[in-house]
C-alpha cells in the first residue's frame, strides 16, 4: 500500500529522472543521433537504478536486505509507478483531438486518401504478420501464448504509451508477460525506426527518389504544428469568453480533458452493460477487457465537436493541450520502462527477437513496395512519415519527414495530419488495438487472422482502386 505522500514523492522522483535523462542525452552524442525522447532515457535510468539492476548487483555483492538491495527507490514509490501507465494514458488519448479542427470524413478522404490507405495497410499488416509468425514460429518452437500475435502492432504502431496502458488488460487475460514484451518492442521500434528511416533517407537521396534537399535536424528542432494556426479573431473570441473568469487557462483545458475522460468512461461502461445483457449472456465478452483510453479518445472528439457547436472552441488552447498530453505521456513512458521486467524479456527472448525482426521487415519492405505505387507524387516523402510512425511514434514520422522535405513542398505534412483522424480511433492505440488481445483469446488466431487479413485486403483494394484512378487522370491530362 502507499499513501498520498508516497504518490507525491513518486512524481517528484519522476521529475528528477526526466532532468537526469535530459542531462544524459546532452552528454552522449549517440543518444542524440537516435532522437530518443528524454522520457525513454529517464525510464531506462529508473530501470538501472531500480531493484532489477542496481538492486541485483548490490544483493550479489553485499547480500539480501542490504541498503541498496531494492535499488534507490522504495517499494511504495515503485508501486505507484507500476499503476501509473494505465491511468495517465487516458489523459494522453483524451487530449489527442481537443483543440483540433475536425473536418468531416468526406473532406479528410478527399485530402488524404492515399495516406489513409497506406497507414491503415501498414497497421493491419502488422497484425497479419504477427499472427502468421505466432502460428508458424512462436507457438511451435517457443510455446508462446497466442496473444503474442498482437504485440507487434501494440508495441510498434501503438508505442510505449499504448504498451504501458495495456498492462492491466494483459494481466486480466492471463498473459502478464505481454506488457513487458510490448514495451520492449516499442523500444526496438523507435530505435530501428530512426536507424532504418535515416538509412532509407540517404538511399532515397542517392537514388533520386527524394525531390528536395536534406535537412539535418538539430537537437532543438521543433516538431512542426500540424493543426490550424490561431487567428486574431480566435484570440479575440477567447479573450471575450474568459473575461471575468478567475481561473487559469491551464485549469480550464485540464477540465475539458476530465470531461472527455468522463464521457469515455460512460461510453465504456455503457458498452459493458450492453454486452452483459446481449451477446455477453452466451459467454462471449470483449468490452470488459477493453481499457478506458480508446474511449477517452472518443470522448475527446465528442467534447471538441460539442465545443464547436456551442461556439466555445476558443477556450481550448492547443499548445496547452499538447503540454498536458506531453506531461502525461512522459509519466507513462518513464513509469512503464521503470516497471518493465527484464526477467520476462530474457525468458521470452526467442519470441521477442522473432517479433522484432518480423515487425521491422514488414514495415520496411511494405514501404519500399507499396509507397511508390499508392502515391502518384512525392512517394518517398509521403511514405516515410507513416513508416516512422508505424515503428515508433508520431514524432518519429515527423522527424523523418523533415529530413527529406524540410520546407514541406510535397504537402506530406498536411496529409499526414489529416490521416490521423481516420487512423487513431481504430489502430495505433485505438479501439481495435485495445480489443485485439481479447479477440485472440476468445476467438483464436484463425478468426482474428480472417478479420485482420480481410481488413488488410480491403485497404489494399482501396489502394489499387486509387492507383487506377490516378492512372486514368494522368492519361486524360496527357491527351489534353
Amino acid at each position: 500500500m502507499f499513501t498520498l505522500k508516497d504518490v507525491f514523492f513518486a512524481f517528484v522522483v519522476i521529475a528528477m529522472l526526466i532532468l537526469g535523462g535530459r542531462f544524459i542525452k546532452q552528454r552522449f552524442r549517440w543518444i542524440q543521433m537516435l532522437y530518443l525522447p528524454e522520457s525513454i532515457v529517464a525510464g531506462a535510468l529508473a530501470l538501472i537504478l531500480g531493484p532489477q539492476i542496481l538492486g541485483a548487483i548490490a544483493t550479489a555483492l553485499l547480500g539480501e536486505g542490504t541498503l541498496l538491495s531494492g535499488g534507490l527507490f522504495s517499494e511504495p514509490i515503485r508501486t505507484v509507478w507500476s499503476q501509473s501507465p494505465s491511468v495517465f494514458i487516458n489523459i494522453v488519448f483524451a487530449a489527442l483531438f481537443l483543440g483540433e479542427t475536425i473536418p468531416n470524413p468526406r473532406s479528410i478522404w478527399q485530402k488524404a486518401a492515399p495516406q489513409v490507405v497506406f497507414g491503415q495497410s501498414l497497421a493491419w499488416g502488422q497484425y497479419v504478420t504477427g499472427i502468421l509468425a505466432t502460428a508458424l514460429i512462436l507457438i511451435p518452437f517457443f510455446g508462446a501464448d497466442p496473444m503474442a500475435a498482437a504485440l507487434i502492432e501494440i508495441g510498434f504502431e501503438g508505442g510505449h504509451g499504448t504498451a504501458g496502458g495495456m498492462a492491466e488488460t494483459f494481466v486480466e487475460l492471463g498473459y502478464p508477460e505481454g506488457a513487458d514484451l510490448a514495451l520492449g518492442l516499442a523500444t526496438v521500434g523507435i530505435v530501428s525506426g530512426i536507424i532504418a528511416g535515416t538509412a532509407l533517407a540517404d538511399w532515397g537521396r542517392r537514388k533520386g527518389h527524394v525531390q528536395h534537399g536534406a535537412q539535418v535536424i538539430s537537437e532543438e528542432a521543433e516538431i512542426p504544428d500540424l493543426t490550424h494556426a490561431e487567428t486574431p479573431e480566435l484570440r479575440a473570441r477567447r479573450a471575450a469568453l474568459m473575461e471575468g473568469l478567475l481561473i487559469d487557462p491551464l485549469s480550464i483545458n485540464f477540465g475539458f480533458v476530465g470531461i472527455a475522460i468522463a464521457i469515455g468512461w460512460l461510453i465504456l461502461n455503457g458498452l459493458v452493460l450492453l454486452e452483459s445483457v446481449t451477446w455477453g449472456t452466451t459467454g462471449f465478452e470483449i468490452m470488459s477487457y477493453v481499457p478506458l483510453f480508446p474511449m477517452a479518445l472518443i470522448g475527446g472528439i465528442v467534447v471538441q465537436i460539442a465545443l464547436e457547436r456551442l461556439g466555445l472552441e476558443p477556450l481550448v488552447i492547443r499548445p496547452l493541450m499538447q503540454n498536458i498530453a506531453g506531461l502525461a505521456l512522459d509519466v507513462v513512458v518513464v513509469t512503464a520502462l521503470a516497471s518493465i521486467s527484464l526477467r520476462v524479456i530474457g525468458s521470452n527472448l526467442g519470441v521477442f527477437l522473432t517479433l522484432s525482426i518480423v515487425g521491422i521487415a514488414w514495415n520496411v519492405l511494405f514501404f519500399l513496395y507499396f509507397a511508390p505505387r499508392i502515391f502518384p507524387h512525392y512517394w518517398f516523402e509521403k511514405g516515410i512519415g507513416d513508416l516512422g510512425q508505424s515503428m515508433g511514434v508520431t514524432a518519429t514520422g515527423i522527424l523523418l519527414l523533415r529530413m527529406v522535405d524540410p520546407e514541406n513542398r510535397s504537402g506530406a505534412f498536411e496529409s499526414f495530419a489529416y490521416k490521423q483522424l481516420f487512423f487513431e480511433p481504430i489502430v495505433g492505440g485505438g479501439l481495435f488495438t485495445a480489443a485485439a488481445p481479447a479477440l485472440i483469446a476468445r476467438f483464436g488466431l484463425g478468426t482474428t487472422l480472417a478479420i485482420t487479413g480481410g481488413l488488410l485486403l480491403f485497404w489494399l483494394a482501396m489502394g489499387f482502386l486509387l492507383m487506377r484512378q490516378n492512372s486514368r487522370r494522368a492519361t486524360v491530362s496527357g491527351r489534353i
